[in-house]
């Protein structure tokens, strides 16, 4: 081989060394300027030698070339798409459905739904033979020449093996942005989303045009693993991984149910963080001989399914609005909503919180309006499509007197308020929110039962409850309530006894105080003595309470029906100490933590060590943020953590920290 031939190897050696390290690990080991400059060096190279060009150069990504058409290629083993499912009964179904095989304790890997079009790539002796699409899962089309423009798709891999895998090709949200705004500026039809871009570009038939437009990938299957000697889909992950494609970092191994709804609920907060679309989450088994036992249907592999995230914004009727009555007397318009999914959820009726935000609003009874859910937990009237109007929609009116007991309202700052304190639909309310979970969490005393047992008199007050057995007689003549059912109920009653003080705290319903603010309260004061004795200086100085949680807490001790109350609770034999560990860890205390990636020590064990010792537990990254708690696989929150320059901890020295 002559020197300039041997030049052009090295060339291509090195930029593809340094494409894999700025591309796939994200560790650039030399600077934009280098990279350029041997660049033009093999471009030049090659321009002279034009029958030398070797497959895998860096030039074969810069586009070029126009395509008359694109080749059909046929899948030697099908490409199937994935069944999909809606909500958490249908995955607890799928999980059945696998346990119903003698498939016992299974393994799943969860892995992001990328917003994308479905890619196969095929290798022979480590070089990349060809590129398609998914077609009908039997043939696709050839698209080998716009893929070679994808930098994140390796030309040549680490092995000069023969192997196929399949991925997801897809544009960043930044990219998509960029381009839009390109567009904007050109006076160009704008792309409706990142999903359309990607799919069009990909069918240029110009590589030059593919090639600007900066498409990536992401690589999540192996469809012959036992032939490379893996048993597990994540081995084929890391072995892919090894070979130089790029997987998604998101990738968890996690067991059961239990496991995919955790990471689905964390996918879920983490989605609007994420640099690129998805859709929802893919759960796959883990093991490769029980995914060939389940096999497949014509279409879908049975081991695998993918979970479809609702709209994040949908589109519904407001058939009524009615006024419910809250435990301290405050009124509140509700929405009842023709029923409609909102991120897994059937959502039927929302607050519409208060008059002010109705007017804001312009909300009225017959609007179709769109529906959102906050923080991905509380649904909520986002807008009203105002030219869906009829004329025929009411204007919201407030209205005067309590709809329960037609005592009239009072306005304070921006709600109403019932001046009845003895308003029937408020002592239920105080009744629902002490046994509810979270507060004396008495399992088995719905809100339906509560307001049953209110109606005939048996639980007018909380010390009610406690007094119940004496109605044991009457509670099995209620529907759906026999001698056992009533015996478990009466067992729950006498085992709320037994919580521990931040429980009771929250369940007395003191104004401001939720669980959170009830466990700092409880950790510092101890007992209920102390924190009834406590001063207004004592409270407002706590991190976390201030001057409203102090004014309420006080206001609530100074009065004399609350302080008999407790008086009651405590003949009754109601613990009235804090339970928990209280341990003084500067190193923690007042700390802010997130907790990013798989630790071996299970995640709730952690959060309480952290909370035990002082610290709180946050679910994102900003600037207030102290530590990032750092596992294997993690998140987006490592790359903020990163950027943000917040302190990364390892297991090892958190627990460290902890004193474990």
């Amino acid at each position: 081989m002559n020197k300039q031939l041997q030049r052009m190897q090295e060339l291509v050696d090195l930029l593809n060394k340094y494409g894999y390290e700025y591309y796939t690990l994200d560790k650039p080991s030399v600077t934009d300027q280098e990279y350029d400059r041997l660049m033009q060096e093999l471009l030049n190279l090659e321009a002279l030698y034009p029958n030398n060009i070797l497959p895998d150069s860096p030039s074969q990504r810069v586009g070029g070339k126009v395509n008359e058409v694109f080749l059909k290629i046929k899948h030697k083993i099908p490409l199937l798409s994935l069944a999909n499912v809606f909500t958490e009964s249908d995955i607890i179904a799928f999980d059945n459905k696998i346990r119903s095989e003698e498939i016992k304790n299974p393994e799943y890997v969860c892995e992001l739904k990328i917003d994308g079009l479905a890619v196969s790539l095929k290798y022979e002796k480590g070089l990349l033979k060809y590129a398609a699409t998914r077609g009908d899962g039997i043939i696709g089309e050839d698209i080998t020449d716009n893929v070679k423009t994808i930098k994140s798709i390796p030309l040549k891999l680490k092995k000069e093996i023969d192997i196929e895998v399949r991925g997801e090709i897809y544009v960043s949200k930044e990219n998509f942005r960029k381009i839009n705004e390109e567009r904007i500026e050109k006076g160009l039809e704008l792309f409706k989303n990142a999903r359309n871009l990607a799919s069009g570009t990909i069918r240029q038939l110009d590589t030059s045009v593919v090639a600007k437009r900066n498409l990536d990938a992401f690589i999540y299957h192996l469809p012959n693993p036992l032939d490379y000697g893996i048993k597990t889909h994540y081995e084929a992950l890391e072995f892919m991984k090894q070979l130089g494609f790029v997987t998604n970092l998101n990738n968890k191994l996690v067991n059961g149910i239990d496991g995919i709804l955790n990471y689905i609920s964390e996918k879920t907060k983490e989605r609007k963080d994420l640099p690129y679309d998805i859709d929802g989450v893919v759960i796959k088994l883990n093991n490769i001989s029980d995914q060939m036992k389940l096999g497949s249907t014509v279409k879908y592999p049975k081991w695998a399914t993918a979970y479809k995230f609702p709209p994040e914004e949908v589109i519904t009727k407001l058939k009524d609005i009615i006024f419910t009555v809250g435990r301290t007397g405050q009124i509140t318009p509700n929405a009842i909503l023709e029923p409609v999914n909102v991120m897994g959820s059937t959502i039927s009726k929302t607050t519409l919180h208060n008059e002010d935000y109705c007017r804001e609003k312009d909300i009225r009874k017959g609007d179709y309006v769109t529906i959102i859910k906050a923080g991905d937990v509380i649904p909520r009237v986002e807008s009203v499509k105002f030219e869906r109007r009829t004329g025929l929609e009411e204007p919201f009116k407030m209205i005067e007197k309590c709809p329960i007991c037609q005592a009239k309202l009072v306005k304070k700052d921006s709600n109403y308020y019932c001046t009845n304190p003895l308003c029937d639909r408020r002592h239920i309310e105080e009744l629902i929110h002490f046994a509810s979970r979270g507060a004396m969490d008495i399992t088995g005393m719905g809100d339906r039962i509560i307001e049953d047992m209110y109606n005939l008199g048996f639980v007018k007050t909380i010390i009610d409850f406690y007094h119940l057995e004496k109605y044991k007689n009457d509670l099995m003549l209620l529907e759906g309530y026999g001698e056992k059912s009533v015996q478990n109920l009466l067992e729950e009653i006498e085992e709320s006894k037994k919580k521990s003080l931040e429980k009771l705290l929250f369940a007395l319903g003191i104004r401001h105080v939720g669980l959170k603010t009830a466990t700092i309260l409880s950790r510092k004061f101890i007992n209920m003595d102390n924190l009834i004795n406590a001063t207004y200086n004592d409270l407002k100085d706590i991190p976390d309470i201030g001057e409203e949680i102090s004014k309420s807490v006080i206001e609530y001790f100074k009065n004399y029906e609350n302080l008999k109350l407790i008086e009651d609770l405590k003949k009754l034999g109601i613990n009235m100490n804090y339970l928990g560990k209280v341990v003084d860890n500067q190193k923690i205390k007042n700390k802010s933590f997130v907790i990013t990636g798989i630790l071996n020590i299970k995640r709730d064990e952690l959060k309480d060590l952290i909370i035990t010792n002082g610290g709180k537990v946050i679910d994102s990254v900003s600037k207030k943020t102290d530590y990032l708690i750092l596992g294997a696989n993690p998140g987006s929150k490592y790359d903020k953590a990163i950027k943000l320059n917040i302190t990364i901890l390892n297991e090892e020295e958190i627990l460290k920290m902890l004193k474990v």
